[in-house]
C-alpha cells in the first residue's frame, strides 16, 4: 500500500514547481481529512491527493496520460492508480469515480483551489476561515473563477454529501497544514 513518504518521493521527481507543490499537500491534507470522515485508512488517502497531479507539471496539455505506467513501475496497485485516474473524469478521461476515496479526490481537487484562495484573503489565513465565509466565496463565480464549480458540485453530490459538508471538513484538514501552505495569514 502506497505510504504518504513514498509518494513524496515519486512526486519530487516530477514535481518542482512551489504552487503545484502546494496543491499536492492542499489535496492531501483534505484528502486525510475525508478518510477520516469516513472511516477509512487516512495515511493511503494523504499518499493518493499527494500524487494526483503526479504529470500535470511536465504534461499539462496531456494531464494524465503519463501517470499510469509510470505509476505501475514505482509500485502503485492498479487501484491506487485508478484513483488518480479518476480526479480527470469528465474532463480528461471517462474514468468514473467509484468508491469514496476516488469520488473525495474528484472532488476536493477543485475544492481546495477556492479554499486556498479564499483563506489568503483573511488576514488570519485559514486558521479561522469558517464554512460560512467559504461559502459566500464559492457562490461569487468570478472569485477563483478557474476552479470548477460544478465539477466540486458533482463531487459531492456522488459522496451524497452537500459542498458546504465537504468544505467544512477539507478546512478542518487543512488548517493543521497552514503554515506548510502559507495559509497563515499576515497577522498570526
Amino acid at each position: 500500500m502506497l505510504t504518504l513518504e513514498r509518494a513524496k518521493e515519486i512526486n519530487a521527481q516530477m514535481v518542482t514547481e512551489e504552487h503545484l507543490i502546494r496543491h499536492s499537500t492542499n489535496v492531501m491534507a483534505a484528502m486525510g481529512a475525508m478518510a477520516r470522515h469516513f472511516g477509512e485508512d487516512e495515511e493511503h488517502w494523504k499518499a493518493i491527493g499527494y500524487l494526483h497531479d503526479y504529470d500535470y507539471e511536465k504534461y499539462p496539455e496531456e494531464h494524465l496520460q503519463h501517470t499510469e505506467q509510470p505509476l505501475l513501475e514505482a509500485g502503485l496497485t492498479q487501484e491506487e492508480v485508478r484513483a488518480i485516474l479518476s480526479h480527470g473524469y469528465l474532463i480528461l478521461n471517462d474514468i468514473e469515480p467509484k468508491t469514496n476515496m476516488e469520488k473525495s479526490l474528484f472532488a476536493v481537487d477543485e475544492l481546495t483551489g477556492i479554499i486556498e484562495a479564499a483563506a489568503r484573503m483573511r488576514p488570519h489565513g485559514i486558521t479561522d476561515l469558517n464554512t460560512k465565509s467559504f461559502m459566500k466565496k464559492f457562490k461569487d463565480k468570478r472569485f477563483a473563477a478557474k476552479c470548477d464549480r460544478e465539477l466540486i458540485k458533482k463531487g459531492c453530490e456522488m459522496l451524497g454529501m452537500e459542498v458546504k459538508e465537504v468544505a467544512e471538513i477539507c478546512i478542518e484538514g487543512m488548517r493543521p497544514y497552514a503554515e506548510e501552505i502559507g495559509l497563515l495569514g499576515t497577522e498570526s
